[in-house]
């Protein structure tokens, strides 16, 4: 038998991690088909097991606070998430008005001053809709022409108008119809001020138009955030060679072909097959590039059952796919 499997899979949200979900996957494959040669490149924190070092400092939360928070460093690279420093996640009661993204201009000044003149930036579960205009407050007046930045998200939305940043994640971060308003006015007042040669751009509007801050002031370069992970974990060095890709989510939906693990494993496998696991499937997989998909709950219905035994239940799962797509 030639070639060996490669078992990237995302978490099974809520019940599983991603290195759980592959090593379920890797001993069903095993006991399946002894002796394959199976690769795990689980999803998951991309920095970290990238051989990242984390850098942890206090900086300014989304209400003003001091909060913990880190970023990743490897040689000159460092990745920043937005959630870190001003992330939605634990703020309670929302501030939709007044939540600052100060905190990740801090987090980027820091990695600034360690000599790193690459940063990836994150962005996705962000508090603030202040356009990223304390992020770059922070950043103050250091020299950054020899930094390069990247904007890694999937959300391509621009940073006004009913498809921006306000009207679509306001809601999200608490603001009503009158302060959505609000927040519209302040972040076409923010783009009248730097210019709104970016503000249509795809992913200007993310995380509150953090992401129209980067691309207009820092000259960020945007990339779709899965591709990026996938660089980090190394998933192109681990794949000549591969005879089958296994990758695989919670739930395949509408959702995956939207910057969602399965859909980026499949597009950046080539030639090479893909199948999924999944929790539950409500898509055709063939549209997302993947051959065949195989759900937990075709096994075991009963949800309860299902959670709480998944990891049996994947590695039966493994086995079918042993016996679809590995057989001789």
């Amino acid at each position: 038998m030639t070639g060996h499997v490669l078992v990237a899979p995302d978490k099974f949200k809520g019940t599983l991690t991603a290195p759980r979900v592959a090593d379920a996957v890797a001993r069903g494959l095993r006991e399946a088909v002894p002796g394959l040669d199976e690769r795990c490149l689980p999803v998951v924190d991309a920095a970290v097991a990238a051989g990242f070092t984390r850098i942890g400092r206090w900086v300014t939360g989304p209400v003003g606070k001091p909060v913990a928070a880190s970023f990743a460093v490897r040689g000159d690279t460092a990745v920043v998430e937005v959630a870190a420093a001003s992330g939605l996640a634990g703020l309670h009661p929302p501030a939709p008005l007044t939540a600052t993204s100060r905190g990740t201009g801090e987090l980027l000044a820091c990695a600034v001053d360690l000599g790193c003149t690459r940063i990836v930036l994150g962005v996705g579960g962000s508090a603030c809709t202040d356009g990223g205009r304390a992020m770059v407050e922070a950043l103050g007046d250091r020299d950054l022409s020899d930094v390069e930045f990247v904007l890694a998200t999937d959300v391509d939305n621009p940073l006004l108008g009913p498809t921006g940043a306000a009207a679509v994640y306001g809601p999200q971060k608490g603001a009503t119809p009158a302060e959505v308003e609000v927040l519209e006015e302040r972040l076409r007042a923010w783009a009248d001020e730097i210019g709104h040669e970016h503000a249509d751009a795809p992913g200007a509007g993310a995380a509150g138009g953090i992401g129209f801050a980067a691309l207009t002031l820092l000259g960020a370069r945007r990339r779709p955030g899965i591709e990026v992970v996938l660089e980090l974990i190394g998933f192109a060095d681990a794949l000549p060679g591969a005879r089958l890709v296994i990758t695989g989510e919670g739930a395949l939906d509408a959702q995956t072909r939207h910057g969602k693990a399965p859909a980026g494993v499949a597009a950046a496998s080539g030639s090479v097959p893909v199948v999924a696991v999944a929790g539950r499937c409500e898509v055709d997989p063939t549209g997302l590039g993947i051959r065949a998909a195989y759900a937990l709950l075709d096994v075991e219905p009963d949800i309860t059952r299902c959670v709480a035994d998944g990891e049996r239940l994947l590695a039966l799962l493994a086995g079918r796919i042993a016996g679809d797509w590995l057989e001789e």
